[in-house]
């Protein structure tokens, strides 16, 4: 039997940031079983952690339901917390190897800090679609990671009801929109319609793009933000000014059960 950790990340309270399961193995058994289990758990992400042969502690990987993510903020929070709190994990820094590169959290009591790579995006023609897509049209609209739409203040951000199909017919797949915000540096929503999601509660990666663009509009390296989606999500980003994104948040652990498949 293996140990299964179900995990709300980006927040200190149950039922609220995004949930992601956590499963510790020896070895990596085959991409269609990570795939099953994922789909088995049905939650945003499953992360998996295998300890690593090299210069790392462990190897990571992401799956949602429908396919693996490349890069995966909150289920790296969730691995982190599972660690720490569940598996006897002692150091306060974890190494952790991806399909995305190295990187790392620092754990500090009960907030844990992802060192990810910095995204930056730049300025480009809104295309054909998006703003219909959205309901509304952006003030700004850049390309990198994801298309991001930039929009006048926190009250549009989150009054949108975006048609998700419409979106996921136009590239790159992954949509983020932001704001300035009314009680933090700026707000966000993410819809990463490319991974069978319509909307994800608190996207860690999404920030990867996010820290970089306001840190140069506000002027200021530490950033407070917040999702506004459904469930609602909190985290902090300082972003180096070149290329590292740290992005700061909790988790709550849900439940823990025993996985009895054989994988």
């Amino acid at each position: 039997m293996i140990r299964i950790f179900q995990i709300d990340a980006f927040t200190d309270r149950p039922f609220a940031g995004n949930q992601a399961a956590v499963m510790a193995l020896q070895s990596w058994p085959p991409e269609a079983t990570l795939q099953a289990i994922a789909s088995e758990n049905a939650l945003p992400a499953t992360a998996f952690l295998v300890p690593a042969s090299s210069d790392a502690d462990f190897d990571i990987r992401w799956f949602s339901p429908r396919v693996e993510i490349p890069l995966c903020g909150h289920g790296t929070v969730a691995a982190a917390h599972a660690l720490k709190a569940h598996l006897g994990w002692e150091p306060d820094v974890i190494r952790l190897r991806s399909g995305s590169g190295d990187l790392a959290v620092r754990c500090e009591g009960e907030v844990y800090t992802l060192d990810f790579p910095a995204r930056p995006c730049e300025p480009v023609a809104s295309p054909a679609g998006f703003a219909d897509a959205l309901g509304a049209v952006p003030a700004e609209t850049h390309l990198g990671y994801c298309l991001l739409g930039v929009f006048e203040n926190e009250d549009i951000v989150r009054s949108l009801r975006p048609d998700t199909r419409a979106l996921a017919a136009i590239d790159p797949g992954i949509f983020v929109v932001t704001a300035p915000g009314d009680a933090c540096d700026f707000v966000s929503r993410c819809f990463p319609c490319r991974f069978g999601i319509d909307e994800d509660a608190a996207t860690g990666s999404s920030h990867c793009v996010l820290a970089p663009f306001w840190a140069a509009r506000l002027g200021k390296s530490r950033l407070e933000a917040r999702q506004l989606s459904p469930r609602g999500a909190e985290m902090t980003c300082e972003y180096d000014g070149a290329e590292r994104v740290a992005i700061s948040g909790r988790a709550v652990t849900i439940f823990e059960g025993a996985f009895t498949i054989d994988v």
